[in-house]
């Protein structure tokens, strides 16, 4: 069989392939205090809605599919196209980024996107196919990483802050140990940096206290290593803006908040919005807490026409918030355009908070 890996010396030694147009890229993204800028102004500068502040909030959608695929043969049967009647990787990838200009016409300024996705079911609770951008030993595979750069290529041409999401509990299994994640961590960060991107933020363990993590080096007590194991990598003295996330409805330890760079919250689960409030006022009542952004990444409740909703309570106090939409958004194989009602109203609703 062919090698289809990367390795560390190989990594550090690829010629650079040119961004979009053969430019550098472009867009930045920073943090001050408590706000996002990009390309050295606030988000949605001078902002507001129905007395809100906006300006300075990282509005979001997990995109966690964006470079999904299935090594295993008797699973990837299930994401085969209707019109075709096969499973294509790289076609999904293409559909994605045509439709990526129009999630920015509506003001989306971020998206999560996946080095081991999510589950392609939306929810499952066994998750037999293989999904990852990593080796068992935790080097990078050539194909994953073609089809991210064209993602985040994409997203610095259109002025986007993608939110690159490392690790996943249901692929966390198939590494060979904590050496392999930490290698994994390691060549992720360095890639992207080596890429010249300067837009790309690092969710690095996705719900890092679920308990289906196999690996200790992913789990809530130990998770703030790999923050800090990101964030101590440069490259021409750049490094990546990092956190990680947690379950739905619960909280980040005070550690994760203090090495964090941005706070991240989910909120699946919480079904009365006032929850979702009383979440960001507990987040800055905590000792670790600095003045730092606050961004719900994934949240699976809806309600856009309603005067309350998750979506609302987070605006309301300052908080970034991100639409989850497991079966339209991370179900494979993904509609990644605007295809339904919920699709819809929330883009519609994300328009009227974040202006023209």
């Amino acid at each position: 069989m062919p090698d289809h890996t990367v390795s560390r010396r190989q990594l550090l030694t690829l010629p650079l392939a040119a961004p979009l147009f053969g430019a550098r890229p472009k867009t930045t993204v920073e943090i001050r205090g408590d706000q996002f800028w990009v390309n050295g102004q606030p988000t949605h500068k001078g902002r507001t809605w129905e007395g809100h502040k906006i300006e300075g909030l990282l509005m979001n959608s997990r995109m966690i599919q964006g470079v999904f695929d299935d090594e295993n043969a008797e699973t990837a049967v299930r994401w085969k196209y209707k019109d075709t009647g096969k499973w294509d990787a790289n076609r999904n990838t293409r559909d994605f980024l045509q439709q990526m200009p129009v999630w920015r016409k509506y003001g989306l300024v971020s998206f999560v996107i996946g080095l081991q996705g999510g589950s392609p079911e939306g929810y499952s609770k066994a998750q037999p196919w293989h999904n990852s951008a990593f080796t068992p030993d935790g080097e990078l595979k050539p194909a994953f990483l073609g089809r991210l750069k064209k993602i985040l290529d994409r997203a610095d041409q259109l002025g986007m802050v993608p939110m690159v999401n490392y690790f996943y509990f249901g692929q966390d299994q198939r590494f060979t140990g904590a050496p392999a994640i930490r290698k994994a961590t390691e060549n992720a960060t360095h890639w992207i940096l080596k890429q010249g991107y300067r837009n790309v933020t690092v969710d690095v363990v996705n719900e890092s206290n679920n308990r289906s993590y196999d690996h200790d080096a992913l789990r809530a007590a130990n998770v703030h290593e790999l923050v800090e194991q990101v964030k101590g990598i440069q490259h021409e003295g750049r490094r990546l803006l990092a956190s990680t996330s947690f379950n739905g409805n619960t909280l980040p330890t005070e550690k994760v908040v203090e090495v964090s760079d941005f706070v991240l919250l989910h909120g699946n689960g919480v079904k009365d919005p006032a929850r979702i409030k009383e979440m960001v006022r507990q987040v800055r009542a905590m000792k670790s807490y600095r003045k730092t952004p606050i961004v719900f990444n994934e949240d699976d409740h809806f309600d856009f026409d309603k005067p309350a909703s998750n979506m609302r309570s987070a605006i309301s106090e300052y908080a970034g918030w991100g639409y989850f939409d497991p079966e339209g958004y991370q179900s494979v194989p993904v509609n990644w355009g605007l295809d339904t009602d919920r699709k819809r109203g929330f883009f519609e609703f994300l328009k009227q908070v974040t202006g023209p």
